[in-house]
């Protein structure tokens, strides 16, 4: 088993990286917290989970143990898979998540895509507990280049994460317009998650 990955970033995407370890290519995916934590040129080291599919093996990468800790409490919930895991953690910082769960905060849990209101009991319920022992810890955020079709990619990248068409574009433009355009696609998304769970 895969513990841990430490290389060079080749590909960045909205979900995903690939970590170039002695010339062999690891397809990883990370979580939008990750992702803005990780540098954009140096060595990187990815704490892995590994999870073994019926015809495949993926591997799902965090910037510190304590996210991977979360992560796989998620994957312990009851009907919470590593993607459904993957997107909560995309969809609000460890330390805000601890909060939801311990505030039994159901309706920001289930403003995260693919979480609803029975999925957010489920969490608070199944992890209330394990929380209160969870150590709290902020990721920092790593600026990147700028893209000119941002508010297209950007577009895109919240539909590809469950919302609707019409929601993603106006959470687009909204958020390049308080920001600026001259930021990451990655912190882009970022922004865009913290306006829809508001």
């Amino acid at each position: 088993m895969i513990a841990c990955l430490r290389g060079s970033l080749i590909y960045r995407g909205v979900n995903r990286v690939i970590v170039d370890v002695n010339g062999v290519g690891y397809n990883v995916f990370v979580s939008l917290n990750t992702l803005e934590s990780l540098p954009s040129q140096t060595e990187t080291l990815l704490h892995i989970h590994t999870a073994f599919r019926e015809n495949s093996l993926e591997l799902y990468g965090f910037a510190t143990e304590e996210e991977k800790s979360l992560f796989e409490m998620l994957l312990g919930v009851s009907g919470i898979g590593p993607k459904t895991s993957l997107t909560i953690l995309s969809g609000i910082s460890p330390d805000g998540f601890k909060k939801a769960v311990c505030e039994k905060d159901f309706a920001k849990l289930s403003s995260i895509p693919g979480i609803g209101k029975k999925s957010a009991e489920r969490i608070v319920v199944e992890l209330k507990e394990k929380m209160t022992a969870f150590p709290s810890r902020t990721l920092t955020s790593d600026s990147g280049n700028m893209k000119p079709d941002l508010q297209e990619d950007l577009t895109s990248s919240l539909i590809n994460l469950g919302y609707k068409q019409k929601v993603a574009g106006d959470t687009a433009e909204r958020v390049l317009k308080k920001s600026g355009s001259d930021i990451s696609l990655e912190q882009a998304v970022k922004l865009a998650f913290k306006e829809l769970i508001k």
